[in-house]
């Protein structure tokens, strides 16, 4: 009995995948050989694309909720929960880099990329605290609020008492745009220089506040807001 020809092109897709990693793959064909694990018999390729299409890119459909994913006529509970958890295991990988190991911050690119894996998905804001001790290691990541971000809810005393718990020597704040824009707002710009007139008081140096979004990202400190 003649083998399905999709066969042949997974193992051909495996082989690429061995060689060079996603070098030189199309988003479709990264996404195609992941869901070779999830959907064994079947080709799955017009699915692939079909999800591309309709999310927008890779990045698009690991960010798809659990119910926007199962609606894609092919995708079931199994398939769904897989792509979620692919996602979720990159954002354990980076945190277990930059955070659980204490990664000494001494750039911010280790630092965006797992905030952009954690947070640029996100439909809500989130305004998050990176704690950092005087090695500028990363002691905590805590979540401060979730939802519109303004001052009525980020209250200088109540960063500063995590801060002082955790004992930290340095703060890093992060937030999203789940608009996709990154520029900040008057209400940003007026809440970080209250955070950091609030951190000075207690001798806490505040390293920078991030603004990520999908693609993009905004620093006080590189653009000399701070």
């Amino acid at each position: 009995m003649e083998k399905p020809h999709y066969l042949n092109h997974r193992k051909r897709l495996r082989k690429r995948f061995l060689k060079t990693g996603f070098e030189g793959f199309q988003d479709y064909e990264a996404l195609e050989l992941l869901l070779t694990y999830a959907i064994p018999r079947k080709d799955v390729k017009p699915l692939a694309k079909e999800l591309i299409k309709k999310f927008g890119s890779f990045q698009g459909v690991m960010d798809a909720s659990y119910d926007d994913l199962i609606s894609i006529k092919g995708i079931r509970e199994n398939t769904a929960i897989f792509i979620q958890a692919l996602k979720e295991c990159v954002s354990l990988y980076l945190k277990e880099r930059v955070i659980k190991k204490k990664k000494q911050i001494s750039s911010t690119s280790a630092l965006l990329d797992y905030c952009k894996a954690v947070m640029s998905g996100l439909k809500d804001e989130q305004f998050r605290a990176i704690f950092l001790n005087s090695q500028n290691e990363v002691i905590a990541d805590e979540v401060i609020h979730e939802g519109t971000v303004n001052e009525s809810v980020v209250y200088p005393r109540k960063v500063m008492e995590r801060a002082l718990y955790h004992k930290a020597s340095a703060i890093i704040f992060v937030h999203n745009h789940p608009s996709g824009s990154c520029k900040p707002s008057a209400e940003d710009k007026m809440i970080t220089a209250e955070l950091c007139k609030a951190a000075k008081a207690l001798g806490i140096k505040v390293h920078d506040h991030l603004i990520v979004c999908r693609s993009d990202y905004f620093s006080f400190l590189e653009r000399g807001l701070m």
